[in-house]
C-alpha cells in the first residue's frame, strides 16, 4: 500500500515536471517563425511525458503545460483547443508506445529507438491532421469565423507546409533523443514507471 501511494506520488511529481518543461518548451525555447507560424519544441515534452507517464497522464500533462503558455502568452482563447490538441497527442503516443509496443518493459535498445520513433511519428502526425481539423470546427460551428475557419481548411488540406512539417520532425527527434538518453538512467535508478500497466488495488 505504501509503495502504491510513494509511486502515485511520484507519478504526480513526475507529470508536473513535464507540465513545466512543456510550458519552457513553447514559452522559453529560442523558436524561429516560418508562414506565420512558431516553431517550437513543446510538443517534444508532450511526446517524453506520454512515454514516462503513459497516455493519459503524459497527454494531461502537455495540455496543462501548453494551455498554461496560451494564458500567460496573451492567447486565452486558443488555450481549449490547445488542451485537446495536446492530450490526443499524447493518447496516441502513448497508445503506440505502451498498449502496443510495451516500451515500459525490458527491450534491447533498438528495439526501444525503432518503437519511441513510430510513437512520436504517429502522435505528432495525428496532431498535423487534428488541429487544423478542430480549428476548422471550431470556427464553423463553435465560434464562427470565416476568415479563421478558412486559413484553419488551408492548413489542414497543406499539412506538409514548411512550419508544420519542421515542427513536427523536430520534436519527434527530439522527444526521440531524450527518451532514449533518460530511459536507461531512470531504469537504472528503479524510477522507470510501468505506464498503462498500474496494479489493481486489492
Amino acid at each position: 500500500m505504501k509503495q502504491d501511494r510513494n509511486e502515485d506520488l511520484y507519478r504526480l511529481v513526475l507529470a508536473a515536471l513535464m507540465a513545466a518543461l512543456c510550458y519552457i518548451g513553447y514559452a522559453l525555447l529560442p523558436a524561429l517563425s516560418a508562414d506565420g507560424s512558431k516553431i517550437h519544441f513543446g510538443n517534444a515534452f508532450v511526446v517524453l511525458a506520454a512515454y514516462l507517464l503513459g497516455g493519459t497522464y503524459g497527454g494531461l500533462s502537455g495540455a496543462v503545460g501548453l494551455s498554461l503558455a496560451d494564458i500567460l502568452g496573451g492567447f486565452a482563447e486558443s488555450a481549449p483547443r490547445t488542451f485537446l490538441t495536446k492530450l490526443v497527442i499524447g493518447l496516441v503516443v502513448g497508445l503506440v508506445a505502451h498498449r502496443i509496443a510495451h516500451l515500459s518493459e525490458d527491450h534491447p535498445a533498438p528495439y526501444v529507438l525503432k518503437w519511441s520513433i513510430i510513437a512520436a511519428v504517429a502522435g505528432l502526425g495525428v496532431n498535423c491532421i487534428f488541429e487544423p481539423a478542430l480549428k476548422y470546427v471550431w470556427y464553423t460551428l463553435l465560434i464562427p469565423n470565416p476568415d479563421k475557419a478558412a486559413s484553419a481548411i488551408k492548413a489542414l488540406l497543406a499539412v506538409t507546409t514548411y512550419t508544420t512539417l519542421i515542427n513536427a520532425v523536430t520534436n519527434s527527434i527530439v522527444a526521440v533523443i531524450l527518451y532514449n538518453a533518460v530511459r536507461p538512467v531512470l531504469r537504472r535508478a528503479g524510477l522507470l514507471l510501468k505506464a498503462g500497466k498500474r496494479k489493481r488495488k486489492e
